[in-house]
């Protein structure tokens, strides 16, 4: 599953006296008190990594097979109309956190542009978010290991791989991203490898399968067997693919020169989705018809076996477990940064805004990886159970924070136009504001299309009770300290002689 202009301080203050932080009127970055102590040292190239792995994850190695089993051929369409909205979700963000890179990321530019309790909600529904996410690729991880290795109990491989992706976001954020850099760069090689070989496939160069040619987009009912409705069902299935993407925006503030390697990863993101996304998919309803059930459990190891390629199986079992645990790492990082950020602005307990020696707000990555273990324990008791609970929670948690990225960079894009300071933005969205109007046109086609689906519409509510319970928290809690900021004030000013 997610990130103020270069205008002046907006004034978007913390009730309980901190500032959230902006950018000068110049357009340079002057800091934010959310980034202050921690390290920039992830390098441009663990950054663009980064990128590229947030856009690949079990979401495309497992989700695209249900995807095609419900649109047919016309799941293409589904994932180009989703990744086309993922490419100007992520060009908004990533216009916001070049400009003002912070740890926060798209909640402080949220409280900048439409006020702190806006900005506070989003940040805490994030973090929420993140941490059901942590738990879900912990457990879906130790759920294929037990698998594929049936003597290990699964609430073990569970712990294992919470215990040890812990320890590498406490150890700095360099070898957090050396690591994050190796975790995308396997996926990559491994979609890269998947595209070779099916396009030998289709051409007719691999001596162990018979080439149907494309006649397979058209076959078995047409491109669109399932018509509008298919497409719209395989829609509400690919879009939550791209959840992560955010890492981009959250890991800026510890990156050296986020002017420049913000704009280069989010540039590199285009093209790549698109190659990596709807190629893929593509290659898998080319070479087998899509009414094959193996295609719907798992497309990528049925075309491969289809290919006769040996050992393929197995090798897709290690780059899901490789994608799962990935995104587990990458999540526990930006999900430790929001609540520091949330810390800083007076939202969190101050000890989640403390500092290690190098740099890592430990008790900020010891509060979000908790819960993980708590579903350690419930794999123990109910390994069946766990995974489609936590993943039905935050099922549309993806929409919110997208909605709220696109009304912030539309509110703060016209500010800066109105400070004359839009010129020295150092990345721009397209086409503004009409892209972003068609981003937020997407998402509302998107929600309606949820209500009349079963599961995502129950999804869509839990969220949406979710997020309203969120708010008036943080709305009371905002009137509270404001109420005791002002008692302060009118007794200071009583002693006063």
């Amino acid at each position: 599953m997610t990130d103020t202009l270069a205008t002046a301080t907006t004034g978007a203050q913390g009730t309980a006296g901190t500032t959230t932080g902006a950018q000068s009127t110049a357009g340079t970055t002057t800091g934010t008190q959310s980034t202050a102590g921690l390290h920039r040292a992830m390098r441009p190239r663990q950054l663009v990594m980064m990128s590229l792995g947030g856009a690949i994850g079990a979401g495309l190695f497992v989700g695209s097979g249900a995807g095609i089993a419900v649109a047919g051929p016309a799941i293409l369409i589904s994932f180009l109309v989703a990744a086309v909205l993922v490419v100007f979700v992520m060009r908004m963000m990533g216009e916001m956190a070049a400009a003002n890179p912070a740890s926060g990321a798209f909640s402080e530019h949220t409280e900048n542009a439409l006020g702190p309790v806006a900005g506070r909600t989003i940040g805490w529904l994030y973090w929420v978010q993140v941490i059901i996410v942590i738990a879900a690729e912990a457990t879906g991880a130790a759920a294929i290991t037990a698998v594929a290795l049936p003597g290990i109990p699964q609430w073990a491989s569970a712990l294992f791989y919470m215990v040890v992706l812990t320890g590498v976001n406490l150890v700095g954020v360099r070898r957090f991203g050396e690591v994050e850099f190796w975790f995308a760069a396997i996926k990559i090689v491994a979609i890269v490898g998947f595209l070779v070989i099916g396009i030998a496939m289709i051409a007719g160069w691999m001596p162990t399968f018979e080439t149907t040619g494309f006649s397979n987009l058209t076959a078995h009912g047409g491109f669109a067997p399932t018509g509008i409705a298919g497409i719209a069902a395989g829609l509400l299935i690919v879009v939550f693919a791209f959840g992560g993407t955010e890492i981009i925006a959250i890991a800026a503030a510890e990156t050296a020169d986020p002017r420049r390697n913000v704009g280069r990863a989010v540039r590199t993101l285009v093209w790549r989705i698109l190659v990596f996304y709807i190629g893929s998919v593509l290659v898998m309803v080319t070479i087998l018809p899509w009414t094959s059930e193996d295609l719907a459990t798992g497309p990528f190891v049925a075309v491969l076996q289809a290919g006769a390629v040996p050992g393929a199986a197995a090798v897709m079992t290690v780059i899901v477990v490789v994608a799962l645990l990935s995104s587990l790492n990458a999540m526990l990082f930006s999900a430790s940064r929001m609540i520091f950020s949330l810390s800083h602005r007076g939202s969190a307990h101050p000890v989640f805004g403390r500092l290690s020696s190098n740099g890592v707000p430990r008790n900020a990555v010891l509060a979000s990886v908790a819960f993980g273990f708590v579903t350690v324990g419930l794999n123990y008791l109910y390994p069946d159970r766990v995974l489609p609970l936590l993943l039905n929670a935050v099922g549309s948690t993806i929409l919110v924070l997208w909605t709220f990225v696109a009304v912030s960079h539309l509110v703060l894009r016209r500010r800066a136009r109105r400070n004359g300071t839009e010129d020295a933005l150092p990345l721009k969205m397209w086409g503004f504001p009409y892209l972003s109007y068609a981003t937020l046109g997407l998402l509302a086609g998107i929600a309606v299309l949820a209500l009349f689906d079963t599961a995502a519409r129950t999804q869509l509510l839990a969220t949406g009770a979710l997020t309203a319970a969120i708010a008036g928290t943080c709305t009371v809690l905002a009137r509270r300290r404001a109420a005791a900021g002002t008692a302060r004030v009118e007794t200071v000013q009583e002693r006063q002689p």
